[in-house]
């Protein structure tokens, strides 16, 4: 006779057997589904808030994704998954056969130029997906840091300001050169009309941050994300002469007592190589929450406006 504990394990072993075999299925996205997605989504807010972002934004159907959502669902209809298919690829699931979905998918984009996960959820998703021979032009390892309290703001730099459209010949070279260090592509040569109306229409939305001396920039950062409670930043720019004064921890000070007043939380992703920016953002109060992995691939196409 078996013992409770036993028979309990056995049940345990069944269901995630019965799991693994049941069906599941991938369907695309629809408008009319945002705000069961969302809510999904919401269980882990600092992983997934680029998805929600472009939810909230724009819908789950808009060119201004620059890709598709879709959905895996169990045989009760239930989300396990989410994935954005398209120029960036990114992911959000709760079992492994909703990953493997997923991948198989994200396999026939012919547009895709980059897929970034969580370290062990990129592992798992190449594996499916580099199955229809796929090869990683670049990958890199980057932290994901959150800050969540005011308190740890230091000095400010009142003359912090959104930027203007008048501005953005000074902040569209500066967004294409770190995107350049960070892929090996520069958006200004490749899809320099896209690029050009992605970074008009995040100054437009109220989320590009810069720091002027006369008509010199100093700081700049955008707000490339944003969800109901966390706030995700990129493009963090400090001119070179002005990077051991203080200047930028006060800029990323008062920056972040802005977006804090609306947000709980503010995360950005840095390289795990760049240890100059991972000392400077613990300076600024930020905290370790998770390895994440970026894969580059070489894009046969690109994404249509």
């Amino acid at each position: 006779m078996l013992h409770a504990s036993n028979t309990i394990r056995a049940n345990e072993r069944e269901a995630s057997m019965t799991s693994v075999f049941a069906p599941v299925d991938v369907e695309l996205l629809r408008s009319g589904e945002e705000a069961e997605v969302l809510n999904f989504l919401s269980q882990r807010p600092i992983h997934t808030v680029a998805m929600a972002s472009l939810i909230s934004d724009n819908g789950l159907q808009s060119p201004l994704n620059r890709g598709n959502f879709y959905g895996c669902r169990d045989i009760n209809g239930h989300l396990e998954g989410v994935a954005l298919v398209g120029h960036a690829t990114l992911l959000e699931t709760v079992s492994d056969r909703a990953l493997q979905a997923l991948a198989r998918i994200a396999r026939d984009c012919p547009y895709t130029h980059m897929i970034m996960a969580e370290q062990d959820r990129v592992s798992d998703f190449w594996a499916n997906y580099s199955e229809a021979g796929h090869e990683p032009r670049l990958a890199c390892r980057e932290w994901l840091l959150e800050l969540r309290s005011k308190d740890n703001t230091k000095a400010s730099a009142p003359a912090l300001r959104l930027a203007t459209e008048a501005e953005l010949e000074f902040v569209m070279p500066i967004q294409a050169q770190l995107a350049k260090e960070e892929s090996g592509i520069d958006p200004m040569k490749v899809d320099p009309v896209g690029f050009r109306k992605r970074c008009l229409r995040r100054i437009q939305q109220g989320r590009t941050w810069v720091l002027f001396e006369g008509n010199s920039l100093v700081f700049k950062a955008d707000v490339i994300s944003k969800a109901n409670e966390v706030v995700y930043l990129e493009g963090i720019w400090l001119r070179e002469e002005s990077r051991n004064n203080g200047t930028g921890v006060s800029c990323m000070s008062e920056l972040s007592r802005k977006l804090l007043t609306h947000a709980r939380s503010i995360c950005l992703l840095v390289n795990e190589t760049n240890t100059r920016a991972l000392t400077f953002y613990r300076k600024c109060g930020f905290l370790f929450r998770a390895t994440y992995e970026t894969i580059f691939l070489t894009k046969k196409e690109l994404y249509p406006h």
